[in-house]
């Protein structure tokens, strides 16, 4: 009996390329408690020029390819798992994504890149890709979409698997799939697609 190749959805900051600003999420999480009160999650949505250019220099703060990329494109070629690339960068930052792209070289690898070019809700975007391309397994750096995504998408019937790649100030949240890096997400894949 043939087995069956493994989806797995990537996220882009924070999981593809490395975001030492990602440290911040923790305390940006609790300031947005502590200020807005918002129980539903919702993330903020630049509208006009001078905000999008802010968030554009925010997104410069994904400095390099994290280490495992290169164990992704392995997998790949070894036909265990098709990848896709599903990141929650608005419309207006699609430039940069390109630039990404380029300097991964992905292109013949990869077997979808999505990104949320109708500047949905990030986690909503993510949800809705998940389903439609049917992944098996997706790997994020944010701890509330992770969370959402996992009362979402994740079920009895569903054997869609939410791994979580932490960072330093999160590190003590009980998660059973929880990962310090790509590097680590790779070796538990690597596990998973021996078996």
């Amino acid at each position: 009996m043939k087995k069956q190749i493994l989806k797995v959805g990537f996220d882009l900051d924070g999981v593809l390329l490395y975001n030492p600003a990602r440290i911040a999420r923790p305390i940006v999480a609790i300031v947005k408690k502590l200020f807005f009160k918002k129980k539903a999650l919702k993330f903020y949505s630049p509208k006009t020029f001078f905000e999008q250019q802010l968030w554009r220099l925010f997104h410069k703060s994904s400095i390099l390819i994290a280490p495992g990329l290169e164990d992704i494109k392995k997998l790949i070629k070894a036909k265990k798992i098709k990848a896709y690339i599903i990141t929650a960068r608005y419309s207006y930052l699609k430039n940069d994504l390109e630039e990404w792209l380029k300097k991964m070289k992905i292109s013949q690898s990869f077997s979808g890149i999505y990104y949320n070019q109708d500047d949905e809700q990030p986690h909503l975007f993510k949800k809705k890709m998940i389903k439609k391309l049917k992944i098996d397994i997706f790997v994020d750096d944010n701890w509330d979409i992770v969370k959402h995504l996992k009362s979402k998408v994740e079920s009895r019937k569903s054997k869609v698997k939410i791994l979580w790649i932490f960072n330093l100030l999160d590190r003590k949240i009980n998660y059973k799939y929880k990962f310090s890096s790509l590097k680590n997400v790779m070796k538990y894949l690597q596990l998973t697609t021996n078996h």
